[in-house]
């Protein structure tokens, strides 16, 4: 992706006035997770764990209101929609949550990134030749134009890539370069990069070792 010099526009005053927290959500600690509706979970999740690299944490389902109103009131969906949900690790710190639904007049369009709600979700290899070469060998990833390195900006150096999943959700391989240059303009730092994500699964499916933290800098 191309970038520009970097701009800063002032926040709007969005808190209200009576809002005791000094700083957002009170009690926030950190982000939860990220949740993608898949048009099939059972393929979702192969991909995930055995192309990706994720751990399969729990599934449930089916998740529904047969005689009531729940679906509406608390997901914003059809009264009568039926969800199945499978949850999955990534690394030290995400959580990924995947529903499946079946619902009356429900859109079965993925968002180009340029619209509404589009999106995608990127992942920081070390490696972005030798990323780039395994996924060209996996069936049905499609990968969007060639690797590109990020000439000017915040994160000049940064390289990057996207590609598609079977089922057309976007993704994005990065490898971050060191010495940021917005780095040197602010305190604030993105997050990572982290340890292999073998790092945090045991073994193997069998293994008596010690699963990983829910918090691992705890």
């Amino acid at each position: 992706m191309t970038s520009t010099a970097p701009t800063t526009t002032a926040s709007p005053g969005l808190r209200h006035p009576d809002v005791a927290s000094d700083w957002g959500i009170p009690g926030a600690t950190n982000v939860d997770h990220i949740a993608y509706t898949v048009p099939d979970l059972d393929q979702a999740v192969a991909f995930f764990t055995e192309v990706i690299g994720a751990e399969l944490i729990y599934r449930e389902g089916p998740v529904q209101d047969q005689h009531g109103d729940m679906m509406r009131r608390q997901l914003g969906v059809h009264p009568t929609a039926v969800a199945h949900i499978a949850v999955l690790r990534l690394g030290p710190v995400t959580n990924l949550e995947l529903f499946e639904y079946e619902a009356p007049a429900q859109s079965r369009v993925l968002p180009a990134n340029s619209d509404w709600g589009g999106h995608h979700l990127a992942i920081h290899v070390t490696d972005l030749d030798a990323a780039v070469r395994y996924l060209r060998g996996q069936p049905g990833v499609e990968l969007l134009g060639t690797a590109q390195t990020i000439p000017d900006g915040p994160i000049a150096g940064n390289r990057w890539i996207y590609f598609r999943t079977p089922w057309g959700m976007q993704m994005e391989l990065v490898q971050a370069a060191s010495g940021l240059p917005y780095e040197s303009t602010t305190r604030a730092r993105r997050y990572g990069p982290a340890p292999a994500w073998d790092t945090y699964r045991p073994s193997s499916p069998d293994s008596s070792d010690p699963q990983p933290a829910r918090n691992p800098s705890a």
